[in-house]
C-alpha cells in the first residue's frame, strides 16, 4: 500500500492540471487502490458551472474506466487552511463505488484532517435500500 505521504503528494501534483478559471479554486485528488496504484484527477469547471466535475469524481471515474474497483483511500489538496472534504455528491458516488474509505485532507504543505467516508456521509442511500 503507498503511503499517504505520496498519496497526498500525487493529489498535489494532479492540483496543478486543474481547470478553474471561474472559482479559481483549484482542487488535486489522488485515488490509492488495493494494489498500491495512484489515480488522480483534478476539478474541471466551464462556465455553466453545473457540468463542472470535482477532482474525487475525475479520480474515480479515471479508476473505473481503468477497470479498477477497489480502494483503499483518497486524498484531497486544496489551498486552504481549513480541511476541504470532498462535496455531497462525491461523498455518494465514492460511498457507493468505494465504500468506507479513509478520507485524507491536506492543503500545499500539510495534512489538515483524516476522517473515513462514514463519518462524513452518516445514513448513506445504497443499493441496500432498493431492495
Amino acid at each position: 500500500m503507498a503511503g499517504s505521504d505520496a498519496l497526498v503528494e500525487a493529489a498535489r501534483a494532479a492540483r496543478a492540471f486543474a481547470r478553474a478559471p471561474y472559482s479559481g479554486f483549484a482542487v488535486g485528488a489522488a485515488l490509492e487502490c488495493a494494489d498500491g496504484t495512484i489515480v488522480t484527477g483534478c476539478n474541471i469547471e466551464n462556465a455553466t458551472y453545473g457540468l463542472t466535475v470535482c477532482a474525487e469524481r475525475v479520480a474515480l471515474f479515471k479508476a473505473l474506466s481503468e477497470g479498477r474497483d477497489q480502494f483503499v483511500r483518497i486524498a484531497v489538496v486544496a489551498d486552504t487552511v481549513a480541511p476541504t472534504p470532498p462535496c455531497g455528491p462525491c461523498r455518494q458516488l465514492l460511498w457507493e463505488y468505494c465504500g468506507d474509505i479513509q478520507v485524507v485532507m491536506a492543503n500545499l504543505t500539510v495534512e489538515t484532517g483524516r476522517h473515513q467516508l462514514a463519518a462524513l456521509l452518516p445514513l448513506p442511500f445504497d443499493a441496500r435500500l432498493l431492495d
